[in-house]
């Protein structure tokens, strides 16, 4: 059974509208030199015609791309026409779990790395999502543009200048989308947060910061075993996409606002104990703190570290001219409140007052709770301003666990919106401006942290472009 079904579709378009591998990479697609050979189209709210149903090719199908083809399997109106992987296993392994939800089994290509080629020689594929080694995505991505085709790509979706600037001009050239699938974007907390920032309930936005600090053990074990190569050539800062995503879409990035430039610094990094017996030697740090200023002058800090051992750390933090929100855990503060939080904080002291006077009024007597403490009641938060996705979704979808998983709502979106003729929540641009900023962090710290300029990805246009809005 559908999770949503066509029903809800219908039903809910109204409601909900308006918003030896290094070498074989460089042979697999043609570069297109910039500007000179097509005139620029914009694609900055590029809508597809509408597709009654959306036919999905799949490349990749490790732990990622295999939980996209389950997501996508209880999503109504898609066919899942191929499969690509060059690990048959994982192509056995996804072929039968659509067979278990009853689907008819995709047709498989495999055999080489370039197999994907043939599936994207097929006409009967709309969109393509690409789950594969960070650095396939961009020549895969325009692999599946150039097929007349839209690309949906894992982060980080590029991992230079040049291939986000190929990223760019590939998806204006050809008017196909191509989205980065930053997941995060579509947390219950960052939509609601998101929703916060709309009605201006923090006034106006100044300064982020976001901070992922977990140790990866893949990458401790390849380095260990020398085998680690591409971590070795880029940076530790290995995509800052997941803290961006959320923080971009709240200050209007690309649709008001722009990346204008970052400086960053990095710290010396550790030899490991495993590392002593193979003596390779590091060149990523252990921890990377980076500074971006927008052309508005607001400021966002990105912390990131991969390499140290120590409990995770996912931190998004806000700050504007009325109030404060901090994620992990999530708490807000306030300078001026509206009458319905002003009575929310009246019914906590009455309480209090009440609890106290039951106790034989000891201790302190409770004072009305004050606008400069943090509030940690994110239930109470989350009733007043729940964002109208989450709210459409929980209530016609079926209960589940997918109900709650950012990814699932996130190709749900994808689809509803290719379904409905609508622009998609992200867009090329996007991509390029969140990818890019690892590659610029590697040339800043080879040359003293001197601050780097961001290329404006969107040739001018974000000035008077839009903000986005999600299903609100």
């Amino acid at each position: 059974m559908k999770i949503i079904d066509r029903r809800f579709f219908i039903k809910s378009a109204a409601a909900i509208s308006t918003t030896h591998i290094a070498t074989t990479i460089a042979d697999t697609f043609t570069q297109i030199s910039p500007s000179t050979l097509f005139d620029h189209k914009s694609v900055m709210n590029l809508i597809a015609p509408k597709m009654a149903t959306v036919r999905i090719g799949f490349i990749g199908l490790g732990e990622r791309g295999l939980s996209h083809v389950k997501h996508c399997s209880h999503i109504d109106g898609i066919e899942i026409k191929a499969l690509c992987d060059i690990d048959q296993n994982a192509m056995n392994q996804a072929s039968q779990y659509l067979e278990q939800q009853k689907i008819t089994r995709p047709d498989e290509y495999s055999g080489s790395e370039l197999a994907y080629k043939d599936m994207l020689t097929r006409s009967d594929i709309d969109i393509v999502i690409i789950s594969t080694p960070t650095q396939w995505h961009t020549p895969m991505a325009v692999d599946t543009m150039n097929s007349n085709k839209h690309a949906c790509v894992e982060v980080p979706a590029a991992t230079s200048i040049d291939e986000c600037w190929l990223l760019v001009d590939t998806s204006e050239r050809t008017q196909k989308n191509c989205m980065m699938m930053e997941s995060v974007c579509y947390g219950q907390d960052e939509l609601m947060v998101l929703q916060m920032v709309k009605q201006g309930l923090f006034g106006e936005l100044k300064h982020a910061e976001t901070t992922s600090n977990k140790e990866v053990p893949e990458q401790v074990t390849q380095e260990a075993n020398n085998t680690g190569s591409s971590h070795k050539k880029i940076s530790d800062h290995l995509y800052p996409t997941h803290g961006l995503g959320p923080i971009s879409q709240y200050m209007n990035i690309n649709r008001g606002d722009q990346f204008d430039f970052l400086t960053a610094a990095e710290s010396t990094p550790v030899k490991r104990t495993e590392d002593t017996q193979n003596q390779s030697q590091h060149v990523t740090s252990d921890f990377n703190t980076t500074v971006i200023t927008t052309k508005l002058g607001r400021t966002i800090n990105v912390k990131h570290g991969t390499r140290t051992q120590k409990p995770n750390i996912e931190h998004t933090f806000i700050q504007g001219t009325n109030g404060t929100f901090s994620g992990s855990p999530s708490r807000i503060t306030l300078e001026k409140l509206p009458d319905t939080i002003k009575h929310y904080y009246q019914n906590i002291h009455q309480l209090a007052v009440k609890k106290w006077q039951e106790n034989g009024q000891t201790g302190k007597k409770p004072e009305m709770p004050s606008q400069h403490q943090w509030d940690d009641n994110m239930a109470y938060w989350q009733t007043q301003y729940q964002h109208p996705f989450w709210q459409h979704i929980g209530a016609e979808a079926t209960q589940s666990d997918e109900l709650r998983d950012k990814d699932f709502l996130m190709l749900w979106r994808i689809i509803f919106c290719l379904r409905n003729g609508q622009a998609l929540d992200q867009n090329v641009y996007d991509a390029a401006a969140l990818s890019v900023v690892s590659p610029l962090i590697d040339e800043l710290v080879s040359n003293n942290s001197n601050h780097k300029d961001i290329p404006d990805f969107t040739r001018g246009l974000w000035k008077n472009t839009v903000p986005i809005s999600i299903a609100s």
